[in-house]
């Protein structure tokens, strides 16, 4: 099984922990990245997450995130079969940099997209190439927890 987490994802851990939602997100993103370290799910990478988080104004959390490249199942750079699924991506009003993000992941074959970006989310329901999901549902599906 691969995952990929998005930036928003990457970042969670160091938003304000004080709403419940972000806590459930970041634990559950945590317990994926376990999951990871286990070698029980493969990790997806990116160049567009390399773009990001080189530009990400928090250099002790840059470097905290881009430790999980080393520990990436797949990388992705960029193609022209990357650039052009981001493009019809577009067409659904979704951002260029999202739109990399998911094509990323679908070129990759991923079998979840995980972000906490409710937006993205929304315009990625039932999208046949990709299930885009919360941490908390991605950690779900990966643990099999409706299946009993």
């Amino acid at each position: 099984m691969l995952i990929y987490l998005d930036t928003c994802c990457f970042n969670r851990p160091f938003d304000d922990q004080n709403q419940t939602r972000t806590r459930f997100e970041t634990e559950a993103k945590l317990e994926l990245q376990e999951r990871v370290r286990q070698k029980k799910v493969g990790l997806v990478w990116s160049y567009v997450l390399d773009f990001e988080n080189k530009h990400n104004p928090f250099p002790e959390r840059a470097a905290s995130i881009l430790l999980w490249r080393n520990l990436a199942e797949v990388r992705v750079g960029e193609t022209g079969l990357v650039l052009d699924k981001g493009r019809s991506l577009m067409l659904l009003g979704i951002k260029p940099f999202d739109a990399l993000h998911v094509a990323c992941a679908i070129v990759a074959g991923s079998d979840f997209f995980v972000t906490t970006d409710d937006a993205l989310l929304r315009k990625l329901r039932g999208h046949p190439d990709i299930a885009a999901l919360p941490p908390g549902d991605a950690l779900a599906n990966v643990e099999h927890w409706y299946e009993d």
